[in-house]
Order: C-alpha cells, then structure tokens, then sequence
C-alpha cells in the first residue's frame, strides 16, 4: 500500500501541470501508472490512508485547510482556504461548493469566493450565519485554523462586461460577496469604467467589507458607493434607508444613465431590481442565492408519485408537490448537492421518463433530460431517475 500512495502522490503532483508542458513520455507514464493503481488499490482504500498522512489528500474529495479566519461583520466570518495543489482556481464572481461533515452526516453548501486569484493561490469564501442554518453556522462558530474542508471546483459565469459603459452592481444582504471579488478584481486594474455598487443590510453592524469599500470609492472617482440599511437610521453620507423599490432607486442614483447591472440576493431582491432597472439597463446578469417561491399546488400536484432509481434498482414513492431533493432526503436517501436553488448543477441527474415542473419554468417538463436538477423541481406523475 505504501508504494501505491507513493504512486498516487506522484500522479497528484503530475495532474497539476498542464497536459501541454507535459512531455510525451511523462504523459505516457502518467496514464499507465492510473491504469496499474486502480484495480489493485481502490479510490476509496487510498483515500483513507491518504488521510493519515495529510487530511487534505484525497482522491475522491479534494480538501482545502483553513489558515486565516477574521471576523467580516457581525454575523459573517472570512475563511482564508488552502487547495490542494491539482485545484484549477477560478475567476472573480464565481462560486464554490464546499463540503463539511456533521454528525456521521456530509453536507455541502455554496459559497462565492471573496477574493481575487492570488499568487499564493489562497482562496477565500465569506461566510454569513443564518440562524437554523447547520453548515453556516458551523464555518463561522466552531471551524478553527488547522481544518479542512471539501473543495469543488469554482463554477458561475457572474462577470463585469467588457464595455467602457458604466456598470451598476446592485448586493443584498450575502450577495455583496461575489460583488466584492468584481469590485477587487477591478480596482487591481485601476477601475477602468465608471462604478456604482448599492449594497442593502438590516443593520450597520451587518456590512462586510465597510472599510475596504469606502477606501476604495475615496480612491477612485469613478466609483460611487451606497449602503442602504432597513433596520437602522443613516448616520454617514454613503448612507440612505429603505427597501428597494421604483421611488427609491432615484434617489440612490439621481443620473439613471443606461448601463450594465449586476444584482445579487434573495430571489425577491432580483426580481426586483430587475424591474426597476428596466429603463436603463443595457443588459442584466442575476444570481439569487433563494429559489422562487414555490407556486400554489394545483389539483394535479397533489398525492403520492412513484421514482424508479435506474442505477440501484430501487421505487419509492413521494409526495407529489415537494421538492425532489428534499423528499428523496427525507426518506433517507441523500443525492449529491450542493447550492439547492439551481446554479451549481451538483444534483442534476438525468430523467428518463416522467413529467416534473421547475420553480423556474411554470410549463410542465415531459422530455427526458440529461441534467434535471432535483433542488429545483418536483414530480407530477411516475419518473425513471438517473440515481
């Protein structure tokens, strides 16, 4: 076992350089030495002797260390992550699933990465508490330097547009946290295009990146900065108070020039800044870190549906009207996943047969798929399930 970990540390160190700076012969024994290791140490066997040697080597689960914790606000928390060395970074904006174990339980959730690629390749992700929630409440109370977590690659395709026109990120409550890796990635650059970025908090002590933010408009003429709170009274001059609406965005940008915008935050919150923007949007890129609401049950989306899992040979039989995911978990049966609300793709398995209906698509879905996501949809008759 110990030559074939050695094997593997090899083939770890080697997956890390590109396949074009690889020579043909060292890519030749790359590939043969997989193909002698697989039958005769499993992923499975190595990964817990791996784990011996270092937590953070793994063949099934790359894992990253916590080096840095800091406190952003008072209920969000910076975690300053090592990757493993074969981790293929990311881009400001993007996301990244990280998994934790809790009680004999895996559980994964998404978090965007705060940062900017950093030559060390440290990555960080901003962590907010929410109450009842286990993962988050766990990254920020009880994880401690030292520790690892589960990595997946970076994924989400939230950018700043090429264009000289102006760009108006707009950030509600976590949502300010893709928005500040754009922003840092832009001001690494000198800020070339004029900047707007409306953040919203409950309270002023749940701001992140405060500091940072209004060093950064000091700085850069061409960056305004607005932090809009709806639980607290305005005392600085970036402050203002309220809900976005179709009254207060005048107020919060007295010139509504035609530009770029960016929102970030509840699925309530873009949806309405989509529509308030409207008028002067020259395009519109969205993420909502909460699904739509799920619609009134009709007459046919009531009772029990059956779902054939293809790959275990297994019926079970689940509500009608609930979510896939969470109904094949609550039986006991836990798919891979990671953001619940339909960006990640990390539940998307492939149906066979049956109709489902999408949070995100009122219109029944009758055709078999390659990747139907089950955080975001539910069973309306008998499915055949790629599980």
């Amino acid at each position: 076992m110990y030559r074939h970990l050695c094997i593997y540390l090899y083939i770890d160190l080697m997956s890390a350089v590109p396949r074009a700076s690889q020579s043909p012969t060292a890519a030749s024994l790359n590939a043969l030495l997989r193909r002698f290791v697989a039958p005769i140490a499993p992923p499975g066997a190595v990964d817990y002797w791996l784990s011996r040697i270092n937590p953070r080597w793994s063949r099934l689960r790359p894992r990253a260390r916590v080096v840095e914790r800091r406190q952003e606000s008072a209920d969000a928390v910076t975690l300053v992550l090592r990757p493993p060395v074969a981790w293929k970074g990311f881009e400001p904006g993007q996301h990244v699933n990280v998994g934790v174990e809790l009680d004999g339980s895996r559980h994964t959730r998404s978090y965007s990465l705060t940062d900017i690629p950093r030559r060390d390749r440290l990555i960080a992700i901003t962590v907010k508490s929410v109450e009842g929630g286990t993962v988050s409440r766990h990254l920020c109370h009880d994880l401690r330097v030292g520790q690892v977590l589960d990595l997946g690659a970076a994924f989400g395709d939230l950018r700043i547009p090429s264009s000289d026109a102006p760009t108006l990120l707009m950030a509600a409550g976590s949502g300010i946290t893709p928005m500040i890796s754009l922003l840092r990635a832009q001001a690494a650059v000198g800020m070339p295009s004029p900047m707007t970025l409306l953040y919203w908090a409950r309270h002023r002590d749940s701001l992140c990146f405060v500091d940072e933010l209004r060093a950064m408009a000091a700085r850069y003429p061409q960056f305004a900065l607005r932090l809009v709170l709806t639980g607290d009274t305005p005392e600085h001059a970036d402050e203002f108070a309220g809900r976005l609406d179709a009254t207060l965005l005048p107020t919060l940008l007295p010139n509504e020039l035609p530009q770029h915008v960016l929102a970030c935050g509840p699925f309530g919150f873009v949806e309405t800044a989509r529509e308030a923007t409207a008028g002067f949007a020259l395009s519109f890129a969205a993420e909502a870190f909460s699904p739509p609401p799920m619609p009134a049950d009709t007459e046919t989306e009531h009772g029990t549906v059956d779902i054939t899992l293809a790959r275990s040979g297994r019926t079970v039989t689940v509500p009608r009207g609930k979510l896939l995911l969470d109904a094949l978990e609550a039986i006991g049966i836990r798919p891979a996943s990671g953001c619940r609300i339909g960006i990640c793709n990390t539940c998307a398995c492939g149906k066979q047969s049956g109709t489902t209906r999408s949070l995100h698509a009122p219109e029944p879905e009758h055709e078999p798929t390659i990747a139907l996501k089950l955080c975001v949809n539910r069973a309306l008759n008998d499915l055949v399930l790629d599980l």
